[in-house]
C-alpha cells in the first residue's frame, strides 16, 4: 500500500490477507499522485519479477488507487504507464474517487471508467474486492473472469 498525502510513502509492504494490518493513514498537505503511481507500479515490477526468478506462477495484479482529490504534480506520464500496462496485460488498473476527488483526472488516468465510491462505503468495497479475488484464485492464471458490476443498483460505486 502506497499512500501519498504530502508525501510518497510505503504504508504496507507486500503481504498475505491474512497478516495485513491496515496502517492509519491521515490526509495531510500536496497529493504527489502521479509520484505515486509511479512508486507503486515499480514496486509491483520489481514483485513480479521475484516471482519469476522464483519459478512462481501469479495472477495479473490488481492496482486499486483510491483518492480524494487531484494531483499536484506531474502525472501524465504515470497515466502512460498505466494504458501501457494495461495494454500489456501486466495489470489491471482500477480508479476510485471519494467525495472531493477529481474524477476528470482519474478519467483521464486509467482505461477503465473510474468509480465514485458511494458515501463511506469502504467496507463494500473491500468485501467487492475479496470476492471477485476468490473468483480469480478458483480460475486459471490468464483466463478473463466476470466480476459484479459494483455499480450496479445496491452497489458500492456510482460512476
Amino acid at each position: 500500500m502506497v499512500s501519498f498525502g504530502g508525501q510518497v510513502e510505503l504504508a504496507s509492504d507486500f503481504c498475505t490477507a491474512a497478516s495485513f494490518v491496515a496502517p492509519t493513514l491521515t490526509p495531510r498537505g500536496d497529493t504527489p499522485m502521479g509520484a505515486a503511481i509511479a512508486y507503486g507500479l515499480d514496486i509491483l515490477a520489481f514483485r513480479k519479477e521475484q516471482y519469476r526468478a522464483n519459478g512462481i506462477a501469479f495472477y495479473r495484479p490488481w492496482i486499486f488507487l483510491v483518492t480524494d482529490g487531484g494531483p499536484t504534480d506531474e502525472w501524465r506520464t504515470a497515466a502512460d504507464r498505466v494504458r501501457d500496462g494495461e495494454a500489456n496485460k501486466s495489470f489491471a488498473f482500477f480508479s476510485v474517487g471519494v467525495q472531493g476527488a477529481r474524477m476528470d483526472v482519474l478519467q483521464d488516468l486509467s482505461t477503465r471508467q473510474p468509480l465514485h465510491l458511494d458515501g463511506l462505503r469502504f467496507r463494500d468495497l473491500f468485501q467487492w474486492l475479496s470476492n471477485s479475488q476468490q473468483s480469480v484464485s478458483k480460475s486459471t492464471p490468464g483466463e478473463d473472469v466476470p466480476l459484479a458490476n459494483p455499480a450496479a443498483p445496491g452497489g458500492w460505486a456510482t460512476v
